[in-house]
């Protein structure tokens, strides 16, 4: 007999697959599809059985078979049987079949009890009062179209918003035809390369997301690491790659390393792209959190035709929202459009008309200030438990962001990884996001979020930090 399914809504609740298949007579074959199916949850402790007659019936089985059937399972312990209440699946109070995990040698806590990875904004202050009240707004005020099929280019609406915000909080020049919105930085980088609109190769930096490169891997896109320094990349070694005619930077805050690009350097790649006819992506990924002086202003702003400009609200709000923007050269916003195809796919209409009320009405500018202010408190407390605890570690990278660089001495950061996992932190070593054809020194050295974890532990993470650090 082949599988067969059990589906009357008003005997048994939900549709039920019974095996009927394999040796044995028919008794024996439906007794164990019974037992399987209570084994293996697909019917639940108390679920009521459909009557044998109408069980038989839709099994095309004798009435006494499925009596029969019944019968042995009451006496074995799986069903119950009373008068007025029917057959039920017998109560139990463990699992039937306990999962058995093998056992292997432990490697640390598996699952951290601090996490200290970067890129992860707090997630307890999103603003969720103020979303939904400018959720409210635009909704109400949305035009009917907005519920139809999506402009792939984006919502006027948050592109208006993002025009004037971006001029004034990051010095980018842009009007909103220029803008085209997308889920985040990586589904740019996925439609920009694997959508054909640049072609590598690409100049990186040397230290960066190996997510990102991942990206361009897939579209076949290699990728030419550039050296660091402390005034950021060394913008003066694309003079020497002759086929590279785009270069990927993070110019505010330099990733992980931490660090702006240094004025001089800002000129001279945006003097590059125009005397090679090439193109600059700007990442700017936590621009707005700057704490030590006026944040930098975008690259972007000395010459819009040479400079994609690319952001997101995963830093400043959520990566759940999945709400980004490319700000491109006036020429590829037609082959952009293009590669992300006639209707919007990604980026959630409310959610954009959203986010232009919160930009429109100042909530957002509020929000930005606000989590400015409890990050730089963060990174104080990080900066104050190494100076008293470990003050042979230097921090770098803490004039912006949501993550610091704790410089190691040689050879010790593979170690200190693993002392962290013991004191139950979850982090990062510098190694992790090093070009594999970088050729510069190599520093040993840990990535520390300080954005996420909630107040009441953070103080035990940072101790748990210190615990895991070399000594001096």
């Amino acid at each position: 007999m082949s599988d067969s399914w059990v589906n009357s809504a008003e005997r048994i609740g939900s549709d039920l697959l019974l095996d009927l298949a394999g040796p044995g007579s028919r008794r024996a074959v439906l007794i164990r599809a019974l037992r399987d199916a209570v084994r293996e949850g697909r019917l639940a402790p108390g679920t009521r059985l459909p009557p044998y007659r109408s069980l038989a019936a839709d099994l095309g089985l004798a009435r006494n078979t499925v009596a029969d059937a019944y019968a042995e399972l009451v006496a074995e312990g799986w069903l119950t049987a009373r008068q007025g209440s029917g057959t039920r699946v017998a109560p139990r109070t463990a699992p039937l079949t306990p999962v058995r995990v093998p056992k292997k040698a432990p490697e640390g806590p598996a699952t951290p009890a601090h996490d200290l990875h970067q890129g992860k904004p707090d997630a307890g202050s999103f603003p969720r009062a103020a979303w939904l009240a400018a959720s409210r707004r635009a909704l109400n005020a949305a035009p009917n179209d907005a519920f139809g099929p999506g402009d792939p280019q984006g919502r006027i609406e948050l592109r208006r918003a993002l025009t004037d915000y971006l001029a004034r909080s990051r010095g980018v020049r842009t009007t909103p035809g220029r803008i085209v919105i997308c889920s985040g930085f990586a589904h740019a980088l996925r439609l920009l390369f694997a959508g054909g609109v640049l072609r590598g190769p690409l100049a990186v930096e040397s230290y960066g997301l190996g997510f990102h490169r991942s990206i361009l891997e897939a579209a076949a896109v290699r990728t030419v690491p550039l050296a660091l320094d402390g005034d950021g990349a060394r913008v003066d070694e694309l003079a020497g790659l002759p086929g590279v005619r785009s270069v990927l930077l993070t110019p505010a805050h330099q990733f992980p390393t931490g660090g702006p690009l240094h004025p001089e350097r800002r000129s001279a790649v945006a003097d590059w792209a125009r005397g090679r006819g090439g193109l600059v992506l700007e990442d700017d990924y936590d621009g707005e959190f700057r704490y030590d002086r006026e944040p930098v202003g975008a690259v972007q702003g000395l010459d819009p035709d040479r400079v994609l400009y690319l952001g997101s609200v995963s830093k400043s709000l959520s990566p759940a929202l999945r709400l980004g923007w490319m700000v491109l050269p006036e020429h590829l916003v037609g082959p952009a459009l293009r590669a992300k195809g006639e209707r919007e796919a990604w980026a959630s209409v409310p959610d954009q008309l959203t986010l232009a009320d919160l930009i429109d009405s100042g909530h957002y500018d509020r929000h930005v200030r606000r989590m400015r202010q409890r990050y730089r408190g963060r990174r104080d407390q990080l900066v104050a438990a190494l100076a008293t605890h470990a003050p042979h570690v230097t921090p770098t990278g803490i004039a912006a962001g949501l993550h610091a660089v704790l410089r190691l001495p040689p050879g010790t950061e593979q170690s200190t990884v693993k002392a962290a996992a013991w004191q139950g932190l979850g982090l990062d070593g510098l190694a992790d996001f090093r070009h594999p054809a970088a050729t510069m020194p190599a520093t040993d050295g840990l990535v520390v979020g300080y954005a996420s974890p909630p107040d009441r532990a953070f103080t035990e993470a940072l101790a748990a930090l210190c615990r895991a650090l070399p000594p001096g």
